[in-house]
């Protein structure tokens, strides 16, 4: 193309003096391209106030994130304002039991005879003696009644009591939930199956058949405890009575279909540990009474115990899976070793527990009143919990156990070889959503994080019944995860690369 160009013009062009203007004056710009550093690509990364703008939560977002080896405060809003934690509650409750209980602390139900045992007969009681194991479940009432027949053990004279007062009986974990919701039952010193029956059902023609049992991988014992009646309604769905001696359960006929199951809460849990130890026993050839209840066992003798797993093994799945019922029965073991008394309820164990991670991780502001996070009334700061996080860095003892939270895009599918890797507890209540824990960006960076976010307006809106599914707290919840994930990226990309 050059060659076309004429020596006429060229040369007008050189008299036109614009050449010499153009090919004299000193060049603007660098003729050889210059980096734009890092900062250039840090500036692009979206700010925090407008990744929590376009989430469109309403209520309040409260984040903090630090760096996890040295505790620098990196970036923060409302990093100091009191919000329900929810399950992240978990988080701080393990550390609590693993300071004071230790990680291989085991659980212990025995069973007791009072009196002599001669010849295959306890002349005597015998008792089933709680030990505060929130993983008991039917296999391992199975095992206990299998080891009494192993001993000889053939008839008990006496009555059949079990104990539960190695914890304080409460009807439920947070009373502001619906009965029906399996996971805030009872909670006592013994507990079976996470205080949990099953209920299932199948139509028949124009009739159903109900059972409730404490079923496990291998058993179903049916219970009498636990009682079911189907109601020709169609709201409310579930009611519940109690029965003195039993829980006393309505359905509604409308809401069954063709069949289903699902777990209820247990509310008198040492009843139904009796009720299925008792079936349980008799398959062996053992007749016990109907269980009586009592506080503390008597001296006696130890027939068979069960173990638990050790408490590190406890606390894993219990950050894994959420588990309410572990989260206050191990909470509250803690406390009891702590200060040497069974505590009044679960609101005292936990102020003892804020007292402990005031003194033990640093914190300030810490207002829980549970050790799962279930009460909406519980309040913690973001601070406080990258305070405790950065605590509990350097001893290592919380991040192994944390559950591996995968990275997602903006329809929440997973993202292979993200170069963030993420341990955390999450947290769900209606409205509230939280996420705490540690993240490690691309060049190794270490970092402490807390995001929670709640909506407070418009849950203490919602009625009691709706309380398992009001309407739209399932888009609110996966806005707050796609806004967590964000979050994550942004601190990964300005503070870890």
């Amino acid at each position: 193309m050059f060659s076309t160009i004429s020596r006429r013009v060229f040369l007008s062009f050189l008299a036109s003096g614009a050449a010499t203007t153009a090919l004299s004056a000193p060049p603007t710009a660098s003729l050889r391209p210059v980096a734009r550093g890092v900062g250039h690509f840090k500036k692009s990364v979206p700010g925090a106030d407008a990744i929590v703008a376009a989430a469109k939560l309403g209520g309040r977002v409260c984040y903090a994130v630090a760096d996890a080896r040295t505790g620098a405060r990196l970036e923060g809003g409302n990093a100091k304002t009191g919000t329900p934690p929810a399950s992240v509650a978990k988080a701080v409750t393990a550390l609590y039991a693993l300071n004071v209980l230790g990680p291989s602390h085991r659980f212990t139900t025995q069973v007791m005879a009072t009196g002599s045992v001669s010849g295959g007969v306890v002349q005597g009681d015998l008792i089933l003696v709680g030990g505060g194991d929130p993983t008991l479940d039917t296999n391992a009432l199975a095992a206990l009644a299998a080891a009494l027949k192993a001993k000889g053990i053939r008839e008990v004279r006496g009555n059949f009591k079990v104990a539960e007062g190695a914890l304080p009986y409460i009807k439920t974990i947070d009373k502001d939930q619906p009965d029906h919701v399996g996971y805030s039952p009872a909670v006592s010193g013994v507990a079976l199956n996470y205080n949990r029956v099953h209920f299932e059902w199948k139509r028949s023609g124009g009739s159903y058949g109900v059972t409730m049992d404490a079923r496990s991988d291998r058993l179903r014992p049916g219970v009498y405890v636990a009682k079911m009646q189907i109601v020709d309604r169609r709201v409310p769905v579930y009611t519940y009575a109690d029965g003195g001696r039993s829980d006393n359960w309505t359905v509604a006929k409308a809401a069954l279909g063709n069949g289903g199951a699902r777990w209820l809460p247990v509310r008198k849990p040492a009843l139904y540990a009796g009720d299925v130890f008792q079936t349980l026993a008799r398959s062996h050839g053992i007749v016990l009474k109907n269980p009586k209840v009592v506080d503390r066992a008597p001296r006696g003798t130890v027939l068979a115990q069960h173990q638990s797993d050790d408490l590190r093994t406890i606390l894993r799945a219990m950050l894994r899976y959420s588990t309410n019922i572990t989260a206050e029965m191990v909470g509250m073991s803690a406390t009891a070793r702590r200060t040497g008394r069974v505590p009044a309820s679960l609101k005292a164990s936990a102020s003892e527990m804020n007292r402990w991670a005031k003194a033990a991780l640093g914190t300030s502001a810490m207002r829980l009143v549970d050790h799962s996070g279930l009460g909406g009334d519980s309040k913690m700061t973001a601070d406080d919990m990258v305070q405790a996080l950065v605590k509990a860095h350097g001893s290592a003892v919380l991040r192994p156990i944390l559950k591996p939270v995968a990275m997602r895009d903006e329809k929440r599918r997973i993202l292979k070889n993200h170069p963030i890797s993420v341990d955390a507890k999450t947290g769900t209540l209606n409205f509230v959503s939280g996420l705490a824990g540690y993240m490690t960006a691309r060049d190794g960076r270490v970092m402490a994080f807390a995001i929670f976010a709640a909506d407070e307006a418009t849950r203490s809106r919602i009625a009691k019944a709706n309380r398992e599914a009001p309407q739209g707290a399932r888009s609110w919840n996966g806005r707050a995860k796609v806004m967590q994930q964000r979050l994550i990226d942004r601190w990964g990309a300005v503070y870890g690369s």
